[in-house]
């Protein structure tokens, strides 16, 4: 329950004012048919962290727990600082616009999630917890937590929520974990 309680809250978090979010905006704009782009952002999610969390697990069980749980460590650590940059909106008229709602949204959020903040915090997760089910159906949830509101209240939701005070939690969030992944195996 851990591994999805922490992957949901950490990748919700993370994602609030993200590039992909910023996406999932775009293209509810772009289409008035919501549940393909609902359809195709799950898809996408979920493809792209199955990947990511079998990796992170994978990585994981190859390296010695004590150094795992310091690489873990400051990895997220990282990341909760690399929270604090706000994304910039970088959606434009896009020629994948031409394969409908669902086809544009699975495939620009396939896209734009390889290296993301949010991949690599499943990344880390996988590594961190080592159960890939868990880490997988929590990072989907949380990114299907933040998203939904913004595909289905767009502007609206989004000039209701303070994004930098979002990223800061985020952040806090993620710099916690970090410190607990690394002291973990010292009070062990």
């Amino acid at each position: 329950m851990e591994a999805l309680f922490t992957s949901t809250s950490t990748v919700a978090l993370a994602e609030m004012g993200d590039k992909t979010q910023l996406l999932a905006l775009f293209l509810a704009t772009r289409f008035a048919s919501k549940t393909p782009i609902v359809l195709g952002i799950f898809i996408a999610t979920l493809l792209n962290h199955a990947v990511s969390a079998w990796f992170g697990a994978a990585v994981a069980a190859w390296i010695p727990t004590y150094f795992a749980s310091w690489i873990v460590g400051f990895s997220f650590i990282a990341v909760g600082f690399w929270l604090l940059i706000p994304d910039k909106d970088e959606s434009e008229e896009n020629s994948l616009l031409k394969y409908g709602a669902f086809g544009a949204t699975f495939l620009l959020f396939f896209l734009a999630e390889i290296g993301d903040k949010t991949q690599i915090a499943t990344v880390l997760l996988g590594a961190h917890y080592g159960s890939v089910w868990a880490v997988l159906i929590g990072s989907t949830l949380g990114m299907m937590l933040a998203n939904l509101p913004v595909v289905y209240a767009g502007r609206w939701l989004m000039d209701k929520v303070n994004a930098d005070s979002t990223r800061k939690l985020a952040c806090l969030l993620f710099i916690i974990i970090g410190i607990i992944t690394i002291m973990t195996p010292l009070l062990t």
